[in-house]
This record gives C-alpha cells, sequence and structure tokens, in this order.
C-alpha cells in the first residue's frame, strides 16, 4: 500500500501521460517516510461507456482512488490527500484550462482484518 486507482473517460486517452503523474505520486508518499517503496502502486482504467453532465461529448471525468493500509493518523491521511490532490489538479490543469473536466478523489483506508494481500517485492527495498 498504497495503491492509486485511476478512472478516466476515453476522450482524454490522447491527453494524459500518466507514467510522469504516477511517478510524481509514488515520489510523494514515498518521501513522507509512511508508506513502503515495495507496496505502492499504480494503474489507470479508461472507461469506454460514460457520461457527464447532460452528455456533451467534450465533457470528461477523472477519479483518482488512493487506498492505504489501516493505521495511519487523521493528520498524516488528511496531507496526503490534500498533497496527493494538488498534484492530481497539477497534472490535470492543461486540460482543465483548455476544456471541461470533473476531477474527484478520494483516499480510502482499508479495513485491516478484511485486506489480504501478498506482496514478494518488499524484501528488495529492506
Amino acid at each position: 500500500m498504497p495503491h492509486f486507482i485511476i478512472e478516466y473517460s476515453a476522450n482524454l486517452e490522447e491527453k494524459i501521460d500518466f507514467q510522469p503523474m504516477f511517478k510524481a505520486f509514488h515520489d510523494y508518499v514515498i518521501s513522507t517516510g509512511q508508506f513502503p517503496i515495495g507496496g505502492v502502486r499504480s494503474r489507470a482504467i479508461r472507461l469506454d461507456h460514460f457520461r457527464v453532465a447532460d452528455g456533451r461529448e467534450e465533457f470528461s471525468l477523472l477519479n483518482l482512488n488512493l487506498k492505504i493500509g489501516h493505521g495511519r493518523s487523521q493528520e498524516l491521511k488528511q496531507e496526503v490527500a490534500e498533497n496527493v490532490f494538488k498534484i492530481l489538479c497539477d497534472f490535470m490543469a492543461p486540460i482543465t484550462d483548455t476544456s471541461y473536466c470533473q476531477i474527484s478523489f478520494e483516499l480510502t483506508e482499508l479495513d485491516p482484518v478484511l485486506k489480504f494481500n501478498k506482496n514478494n517485492i518488499h524484501p528488495l527495498f529492506k
């Protein structure tokens, strides 16, 4: 953890280079010292079927969900959420400055009992 999961409307496909955005997200959360590098991962899911507002073709959307493991303070979660949203908005500025796009973000803390994972990458960073 953490996991950055982006859903984006297909009409943004040619407008966003996700790798620099992902690098900025990773660099930031690792810099906090509160998240293990071996657990950080990002992905973007293109939405071919979507409708924004009244359905105009030029309207777009991007939703980011940041999932983190249980146990961080409310203060840290708020700081991380605010900084990640700023990074996201900075990357999206060329789009939002010239077209209509709904951007949303949510930080989700996963339940410690109901979350399962197996990760053999962690030992590489110890």
